[in-house]
């Protein structure tokens, strides 16, 4: 792997490209390293920890994504940017953590909604109320977005990857289909058939509570 000398002589920044910042790592810059865990520090510590539900665990595991980019990158190619990569160890890291744990809480308060080609699609929560509610009101929320924690928990674990990479970590789907290595197309298929099963799962609910 050959590093750029033309980029030696400059000071880490956000403009670079991963590439770029990932060839001074290997000189030895550990502030182009702060800058990728700047980058990214955000979007894998809110998948992360919608995923586990645990500050603690996904500070945890946040720290060993980084750990692994760290080890890992001698190894890795710098030609394509590495945000896809970082979601797949996030996620096993994850999978790993519940398999321990045996058991697991999503905190997912809200699925934001948008169609393919720009169409709008209605949200999941589109029916619950949302000005300044009473504190009745507030408690009837919350307890929806318990049912939704839930179907989200009920949620085979390969549709339930492919909603929070989409809804939390706003991945595009050909993005979602490396990071869980699968074609996009099957990424797509995936999160269509998890909304359905949801929808399913949350409509009888949503009635019965609207209809008391």
């Amino acid at each position: 792997m050959q590093y750029n000398q033309s980029s030696a002589s400059n000071k880490p920044s956000l403009e670079m490209t991963d590439a770029i910042l990932a060839d001074m790592i290997l000189a030895g810059d550990s502030q182009a390293f702060e800058i990728i865990v700047q980058r990214y520090h955000t979007s894998l510590f809110n998948f992360i920890y919608h995923f586990l539900g645990d500050y603690d665990q996904a500070c945890d595991t946040l720290q060993q994504v980084f750990v692994r980019f760290y080890t890992s990158l001698p190894r890795l190619g710098t030609s394509e940017p590495f945000k896809p990569w970082l979601f797949q160890v996030a996620r096993n890291c994850c999978i790993d953590e519940l398999r321990r744990r045996r058991r697991y809480a999503i905190q997912f308060s809200q699925l934001e909604s948008s169609g393919e080609n720009g169409e709008s699609e209605t949200s999941l929560l589109s029916e619950i109320p949302d000005t300044n509610p009473l504190p009745e009101e507030e408690i009837e929320r919350l307890d929806m977005q318990d049912m939704l924690q839930s179907a989200i928990q009920s949620l085979p674990p390969k549709f339930r990857s492919v909603v929070l990479l989409r809804y939390i970590s706003q991945l595009s789907f050909s993005e979602i289909g490396q990071a869980l290595s699968m074609p996009e197309a099957t990424a797509k298929t995936y999160f269509h058939r998890a909304k359905n099963l949801l929808r399913k799962t949350l409509a009888p609910q949503f009635q019965a509570t609207y209809a008391s």
